[in-house]
């Protein structure tokens, strides 16, 4: 796994509250869909995303648990591939697999694991963000 982290997403309450501050503060959102705001954070991803919607997206919810997810952070992998080889890494090294990677409904392919620390880290492939090859990541324009 390059070391890099390529989005960092805040678990929040309520996305377009969450939004309308970020704006205040002066950040420019990208153009995206009303349940996630993107902001180009210099050579990353920042973004805002519900936090039961992250909980259930990160693997970690489940009907019988109250956990939530408050950060995740985000491995963008340059293939499907790379994703399932990061996931067998961290796996290897002593994470828990919180979501096997699997097709996603935006059209990528993604999988979370847990640190043994229980931080949660998506390791994700997105045809949609390009990677350039010092590893930051671009929002499309």
């Amino acid at each position: 796994m390059e070391q890099r982290i390529s989005l960092i997403t805040l678990g929040v309450a309520d996305v377009a509250r969450a939004t309308a501050f970020y704006k205040r503060m002066g950040w420019k959102p990208a153009e995206s869909p009303p349940e996630i705001t993107f902001f180009q954070a210099g050579g990353s991803i920042f973004s805002l995303y519900g936090r039961e919607a992250l909980a259930v997206d990160a693997g970690v919810a489940t009907e019988t648990s109250d956990k939530s997810a408050s950060v995740v952070l985000a491995f963008n992998a340059r293939s499907k591939e790379e994703v399932d080889a990061v996931l067998a890494e961290a796996r290897d090294a002593g994470a828990e697999i919180t979501k096997p990677a699997e097709d996603t409904f935006w059209g990528g392919y993604s999988g979370c694991f847990a640190d043994p620390d229980g931080h949660l880290w998506e390791i994700a492939w997105n045809p949609h963000f390009a990677i350039l090859e010092n590893g930051s990541i671009r929002l499309p324009e």
